[in-house]
């Protein structure tokens, strides 16, 4: 693709810019229910682990210079804690979600107020929308996943309020059931993807749009390792993920590794923990 860089000249150009994130505390986190395929509520949690899981990658976050605002927890809400599924915010303006299944529907009327009293500018939902969960701004497009969770109508409405082309991905693997589980957005021209979890028509707009992605193994997806976040530089994913964290490293990325798996039992990592507030464009 013209105008895109090589791997090689993307070395010499990579800068961390900083970001802003809303983060949700897993006081009350367990898998009470099963609305994946990686939920058991037969299985045994640990919530004090998943606390101190979410902590360490809270403070990876602070350490590498970002700033992370935290939203309450609320009593009742197991999934809360994946604040990725909450909204999408991009350039000040905040669309509120519309969650499919019924025992998540309270957490969308709790982000919302969070993201009204910080003062963004809000939209509601017309369709079911999980958030940036399948929402990912990649330089001057908006990747927007369906198949399992948001609705394609819901797409649309995306490019209205945003006012970025919105390229529809097809996902077609329960496993990876929001597109932040198939697919990481390294930097602006760049992304990681598990090409198995798309559709043929998808793989391939994937392949015209990103020639130089790098792609994950199904042994690193099923870790969640895509399940990642990206500062332009640093990558901060699954620390099981070592096959995807060398692609990275001999890309020029710096990784960090957070072992998230208490979380992992309710099909969430890094991202899923994590929702990036956009209050205008981003800065170097």
């Amino acid at each position: 693709m013209a105008g895109r860089a090589r791997p090689q000249e993307q070395d010499m150009t990579m800068d961390a810019i900083s970001q802003r994130f809303l983060m949700c505390r897993p006081t009350y986190f367990a898998v009470d229910y099963a609305i994946n395929p990686w939920m058991d509520p037969t299985a045994p949690v640990d919530a004090d682990l998943a606390i101190r899981q979410w902590e360490q990658l809270r403070q990876t976050y602070l350490d590498l210079g970002h700033s992370v605002e935290l939203i309450d927890p609320v009593a009742g809400l197991p999934d809360m804690v994946f604040a990725a599924n909450g909204g999408t915010v991009i350039d000040g303006r905040a669309m509120a979600v519309q969650f499919r299944d019924p025992q998540r529907a309270d957490e969308a009327p709790a982000y919302r107020a969070w993201f009204e009293a910080a003062g963004f500018e809000m939209y509601d939902p017309k369709h079911v929308n999980e958030g940036e969960g399948d929402v990912l701004l990649v330089g001057d497009y908006l990747l927007a996943g369906t198949g399992f969770r948001t609705a394609h109508a819901s797409h649309a409405q995306l490019q209205e309020v945003f006012g970025y082309p919105v390229i529809t991905m097809q996902l077609v693997d329960p496993r990876f059931y929001h597109l932040d589980t198939a697919l990481t957005v390294l930097d602006e021209r760049t992304v990681a993807y598990l090409p198995e979890a798309f559709s043929p028509g998808s793989q391939a707009v994937l392949r015209r749009l990103f020639p130089d992605a790098v792609h994950a193994t199904m042994a690193d997806a099923e870790v969640l390792g895509l399940n990642a976040v990206s500062d332009g530089r640093h990558v901060v994913l699954p620390a099981q993920a070592t096959d995807l964290a060398a692609k990275l490293r001999d890309r020029g990325y710096e990784t960090i590794g957070i072992d998230l798996s208490e979380l992992r039992k309710a099909g969430g990592g890094p991202k899923c923990c994590t929702l990036r507030l956009r209050q205008g464009k981003a800065t170097k």
